[in-house]
């Protein structure tokens, strides 16, 4: 219990409140806040509050200032093994900064402190201790600040288990040490050092683990888009194909002609249409990315029992965006169609309409499907979703490099994707 004065009890409530609330910030940024927190404030505020006014058992002495820490780290918006990590390594700080206080105190004053205060003289040694520990919390926090970059990548249950096995010890090691003795104290720094080199620590392994999945969600992403190259350059040598066979039969019926043969050149001439329309593209909008993409997702959708109606109107052959860019915009959205339209179980309902449009100066790309739920799930549901969830992710970026927009709009079971491209 400490000096039972209602105003001091409310500053040091706000102290803290803005000392917490700095120590998330650092290491959580800013951005990652919630956008209502005043709620989150008033449970610390009341919570704090009772710590500090109430005497309590050990047990509670220890849960209380966690669960008052933890309701100002639930006001971001991260996982909960982070909140939870980060309370309880603030709670560590904390203590460890009290504990400083108190043998700054002692060693200057040779003040002696009551846990368990009985009259005011004791009250007020615990309320200034707590005020000087709070200054010294302030400055642990910017060296937190120093030391982390921020990350918001989420690492495995046994990487937080292992980072907390530090602040639990240190936590431990608080408990059977005296503030009246210079060793402890000389402990208790080095545990201050231990527990914010913990932190660099595991800022690095964050880094490192999310360069690593970047890596591998670029490599994947890589090698599809080399799956849609092999899909133009495949559309490509079939017209060259195409185009040296009609050579050959075109100097066939040229000699029928001579020969005055007009039934057997007509007859000839039909086999060719016919063979070659059964050989071509599907789709001939004169893009070559366009076609290709287009014909091989009208192959799936044929093979897997989707019917796929498209609507193709481009103001020239020419579209004034780089391929590589837009194989990977229209690969997308084909390839995320496909995927949920085969998840359908109803025949009825595989449906995909296909509708890109251009102007003199944009690309409009509109797909449509249908979906098993009434809610999108805009993660892949691929085998090993975790390489798959960059596509919605990549043609965002591509927008913005353009200046253009995404839209996606979900009702009735029914998936837009409408993206817009200025050349």
């Amino acid at each position: 219990m400490f000096l039972n004065h209602l105003p001091i009890i409310l500053s040091i409530v706000l102290l803290m409140g803005a000392q917490v609330n700095f120590f998330f910030n650092s290491v959580f940024d800013k951005s990652a806040k919630k956008h209502n927190r005043f709620l989150y404030f008033i449970i610390f505020g009341l919570l704090d509050y009772l710590y500090l006014v109430i005497p309590v058992s050990p047990i509670i002495s220890l849960i209380l200032p966690l669960l008052f820490v933890f309701s100002i780290a639930h006001s971001y918006t991260v996982d909960y093994k982070t909140k939870f990590t980060f309370s309880i390594l603030y709670c560590v700080l904390m203590s460890l900064a009290n504990f400083s206080s108190l043998y700054i105190f002692y060693a200057l004053d040779s003040v002696d402190f009551n846990f368990a205060p009985v009259n005011e003289q004791d009250q007020i040694a615990n309320t200034k201790a707590l005020l000087l520990g709070c200054m010294i919390m302030f400055a642990i926090i910017q060296i937190v600040r120093l030391v982390t970059k921020r990350r918001s990548f989420s690492l495995h249950s046994r990487y937080y288990v292992l980072f907390l096995v530090i602040p639990i010890v240190s936590f431990y090691q608080l408990s059977i040490l005296t503030y009246k003795d210079v060793y402890s104290f000389i402990t208790v720094v080095g545990f201050l050092l231990l527990n914010v080199t913990i932190v660099y620590i595991f800022d690095n392994i964050i880094d490192k683990f999310q360069f690593m999945h970047e890596n591998a969600q670029l490599q994947h992403q890589m090698d599809y888009q080399d799956a849609n190259y092999e899909k133009v350059v495949h559309s490509f040598k079939s017209i060259k194909r195409i185009i040296h066979d009609t050579n050959q039969q075109f100097l066939y019926i040229e000699e029928c002609i001579k020969r005055n043969e007009l039934v057997a050149a007509i007859e000839h001439i039909k086999t060719t249409l016919n063979k070659v329309e059964g050989a071509y593209h599907r789709v001939n909008t004169g893009n070559l990315v366009i076609d290709a993409l287009v014909t091989n997702t009208l192959n799936i959708g044929q093979a897997n029992g989707i019917r796929i109606d498209t609507k193709l109107n481009l103001c020239s052959q020419e579209v004034q965006i780089d391929r590589y860019d837009l194989c990977v915009v229209i690969g997308n959205m084909l390839d995320n169609a496909i995927e949920a339209s085969k998840k359908l179980k109803i025949a009825e309902d595989r449906y995909i309409l296909i509708k890109i449009h251009s102007t003199e100066s944009t690309l409009l790309i509109h797909i449509l499907n249908h979906m098993e739920n009434e809610a999108a799930y805009l993660h892949s549901q691929k085998p090993n979703p975790e390489f798959h969830g960059i596509g919605l992710t990549n043609i965002a970026r591509i927008c913005d490099k353009y200046g253009g927009h995404m839209t996606i709009e979900t009702k009735n079971k029914v998936f837009n994707n409408m993206v817009l491209l200025p050349f």
